[in-house]
Order: structure tokens, then sequence, then C-alpha cells
């Protein structure tokens, strides 16, 4: 007898037509017991719902000529060195890079590096969001650029103009001299769902309009040199080329571009991140409106809150943004923040990172007053921040070392003496003389300034040596002054 594999929609509907069960609903299966049984011993099953990939096709023949390649030329300055790689196209490790190196240097007898302009050329992706030729892209794509060319599926090509460009959020809007473009329909972030499909559109490596396709991810992912940004990541195949791009949800709609992706080899190792259209049209539309666009700041250092900091606090959960420095004049100083503040929600919107602040500050206007929810000394606070411009000087997010140790706190301490608080900068601290045990662990040097312990400024050692005891959950938060940076250290004591 032959054996072959048979789908169960394809057996369900077979025994139903020789009436062994009953009639099949559409996407679903419906339980029969044997002629003759036991109705006792009928037992309704709840169908599990049928999964059905999204048709790609159709969003792609539909979409797709609203996508467009983009082209680069530009120069860019560079040493002597760099710029014999550039010119010669050969990478700085092979051999022949040390042949060009040493002409260069015949040519420049002293020896001496010299700044020269050398030719930029890139590609990237971009789509249309208007018919009279409105097109966003990255504005990594577009940096340096002399000249901007638009080629669009039916092989046309335009000289784009930049209409403006924003580093923060890496967003740049062209526009091109046609009529009567396609354009993509726009969708909402809010909306798209962690491992909803999504689809990519682009010119990876050149090869325009490929399509690729996967799952979000993640969504609201802070990334190190983009805290304006909360990315949403997924597993899309994306590659140079593809940045400026859409991602596409199953309804055709754009829901992000796509920007970056982490890999160690240069190519496509499984991760990737699009920025939110929400926050694009945001910028796309001050740009077109004003050509630039203003991002507001809160002008403090933050960083993260892991467990160890949150035991310190005594906060349920570790969530927020830890502030460990305050511009002294600036937007967070008028409101009355304090280093050891963790802010938990700005007008009501939840801090669960410490990259999520900058995200949501970054995202209003200039001017804009703002509720903030602090969580202070074991207590619930409001305060209220009128936000400056992030044009004028950019919010820092420190970074929190979180390799602690065990033991006690291993500091030896000493009061700062006059001089050495005019050159520190502070009214209140003291010296750290020597590092050991835990706190070495934990990244404190000595010469470091203490300037408070558990949120309490650090004024004396008989101080610091109370709240140590006092600490029932055996983790306190040591404030450090190291040069000009402030940063929180969570440091475990037991």
């Amino acid at each position: 007898m032959n054996s072959r594999l048979t789908s169960p929609r394809a057996l369900a509907i077979a025994l139903a037509s020789a009436g062994l069960i009953g009639a099949v609903g559409a996407g679903a299966y419906t339980s029969a017991r044997a002629v003759g049984a036991p109705t006792t011993n009928a037992v309704a099953t709840a169908p599990a719902a049928m999964v059905t990939l999204p048709d790609f096709s159709t969003i792609t023949s539909r979409d797709g000529p609203a996508v467009v390649n983009i082209s680069v030329t530009g120069t860019m300055k560079a040493s002597d060195d760099e710029a014999a790689a550039e010119i010669q196209g050969i990478d700085p490790d092979d051999p022949m890079f040390q042949f060009f190196r040493r002409f260069q240097g015949q040519m420049n007898p002293r020896g001496q590096q010299q700044q020269r302009e050398v030719p930029v050329r890139a590609q990237g992706s971009g789509f249309i969001v208007d018919p009279s030729g409105i097109i966003i892209t990255n504005a990594h794509v577009v940096k340096d650029a002399k000249e901007v060319t638009v080629k669009l599926t039916d092989r046309r090509e335009y000289r784009a103009k930049v209409l403006g460009a924003d580093a923060k959020t890496d967003i740049a809007v062209l526009k091109i001299d046609a009529k009567n473009l396609p354009v993509l329909a726009l969708g909402n972030t809010k909306d798209l769902k962690v491992g909803e499909w999504v689809l990519a559109i682009g010119s990876p490596f050149g090869f325009e309009n490929t399509v690729t396709a996967g799952v979000v991810s993640a969504k609201g992912r802070s990334l190190p040199d983009d805290s304006y940004v909360p990315f949403i990541q997924t597993d899309v195949a994306v590659n140079p080329g593809n940045s400026g791009g859409p991602l596409l949800n199953t309804r055709g709609e754009v829901v992000g571009i796509n920007s970056q992706i982490y890999s160690r080899s240069g190519g496509y190792q499984g991760v990737s991140f699009a920025i939110p259209i929400d926050v694009a049209i945001q910028v796309k539309d001050q740009i077109v409106a004003t050509g630039k666009a203003q991002h507001a700041r809160l002008g403090i250092a933050v960083q993260e809150v892991n467990q160890a900091f949150a035991d310190s606090f005594k906060l349920d959960k570790p969530e927020g943004a830890l502030v460990s420095n305050i511009e002294k004049g600036g937007p967070g100083d008028k409101a009355g923040l304090k280093a050891g503040d963790v802010i938990r929600k700005v007008d009501g919107q939840p801090i669960v990172s410490s990259g999520d602040l900058p995200a949501v500050i970054g995202q209003q206007a200039p001017g804009k007053k703002v509720t903030l929810e602090v969580w202070r000394q074991g207590e619930r606070q409001e305060l209220q921040a009128k936000l400056g411009d992030a044009s004028d000087k950019p919010a820092k997010v420190a970074k929190a070392d979180t390799d602690v140790g065990k033991g006690k706190l291993g500091l030896a301490l000493r009061p700062l003496q006059p001089q050495e608080k005019r050159e520190a900068s502070v009214d209140n601290g003291l010296l750290i003389e020597d590092a050991a045990g835990p706190s070495a662990q934990a990244g404190v040097q000595a010469g470091d300034v203490l300037l408070a312990i558990n949120g309490t400024p650090a004024q004396s050692v008989e101080q610091v040596r109370e709240v140590v005891a006092k600490a029932s959950n055996k983790s306190v938060a040591l404030l450090i002054q190291r040069g000009e940076d402030k940063i929180f250290v969570p440091v475990r004591i037991g």
C-alpha cells in the first residue's frame, strides 16, 4: 500500500464526504462521536485557529513602485593614508595598502599627514510619501552628498534635492521634480505587535527592489548612539543599501524605516532595527515646513536602574531612569531634579529603561511643559519641567557598571580640602583614597570623589558608615565624580 502525507484539513474533508464526521467549517474542525456510541462520551473540542502566511507578492506588486533606489556622490575629508585607500579602493589590511602609503609619502616628503578631499559614493533606499515627489530616507544615506539621484522602479531617474536631514533621528527628506507618483500608505507603530509579520523592500548591495520578510522581534529598543529613537527590532534580512527603505506590515502600510543592523561581520546576522514611522513623520513634517527638526532636552544624564539600584533606592522593581548628573541652570535643574532621583513617568507615560527617557523627551517640542513622576528617598513626587532645545547642548546617557562584588564597602575616605572642593567644583564630598573589595570590583577608583550614598549627600565618613550599617538590603548606590563625569555605581555589601 502506498503511503503519503495528508494535511489535517484534507483528511477532515475526506471523512466528512464519507459521512464519518460532521461538516467542516471554514478554517475549523468539528469533532463527532461514532455511530452508536454513548452520548455521555461526546466531547466538544475547541479548534485551534489556522494561521496562514501573508501574500507577500500582492504587497510587493502593489506597493513596490513607491520604493526608490538612491545613489549619492560627494566628497569627504580624509588623511593621506585614508585617501590612498579610498582612491585606490583598497582595504587598509591589504598588503598593497602599504605600497600606496609609501607612494603617498613620496608625494609628501615631510611625512606629515594632510587632509584632502576624497570622493564618496553610496547607495540606499527610500520611499515616496507624497505624489508631488516627497521622499523619506535615512540621514546617513545622504551625508556629505553633493549629488543625489533617485531611481524609480520604471527606471526613470531624477536629480533630488535634500530638503533637510536630522542626525538625531537619522531621518532625511528629499524632493524630486515629478508628479502623480505612487505613494505608500502610513501605518501606526502603536498598533504593531511583537511577533507580527513585516516586509522590507530596498536595495541591499545595490540589488534594486529586493524583498525580505520576517517578524517583529521587539519594540522600543534603545541603542547607545541613537537615544532619541525607540527602535523596532526585527529579524528581517537587512543589509547595506536597505537603509532608508520601508518596513511594511501585512496591510502594506509603512510602520518603520530600516536603519541599522547588529553585526560582527558587517552583514546581516539576524538582528535589524527600524525607526518607527510616527517618529519619522513628525520629523518629516518639520523638515518640509522649516528645513530642520527640533528636539527637546531635559539637561540631565541618566543611567540604567538594575536590581542593585532598585534594592538601594527601595524600588519595587528595576525600572526608570536614574539621574546621575544635572546641568546647572538647565531645564532639569530648574524643575528641581536631584542626583539620585529615579524618573518613572513623563506625562503619565511609563519610563521602563533609561533609554526611554531621551526618546520620550527628544520627541517633544522645546518649551513644552511636562510632568515628571520621580522616586526620591522612598517616596513618589511630581515635578513640572519646561523643556529646553536639544540643539543647545544634548543630554548624555551614562552607562552603569553592573559588575558588583560582595563583602564590605572597602573604601578609604577622607574629607575634601577647600582647594580640592574648588578644583572638583563641589560643595560637599569625600575623597576616595583607596578602593578595595566590592567597591573596586564595581569600578570605584582611588581619586574618585564620593558625592552621595543611597541619595544622601556624603558629608562625613561617619555618615557613610551609618548609611552602610542601615542598608537592610545589603546594597548601596554610590554617586561618584571622576573628573567632570558623575555616575551612580551599585555596590553589594553583603
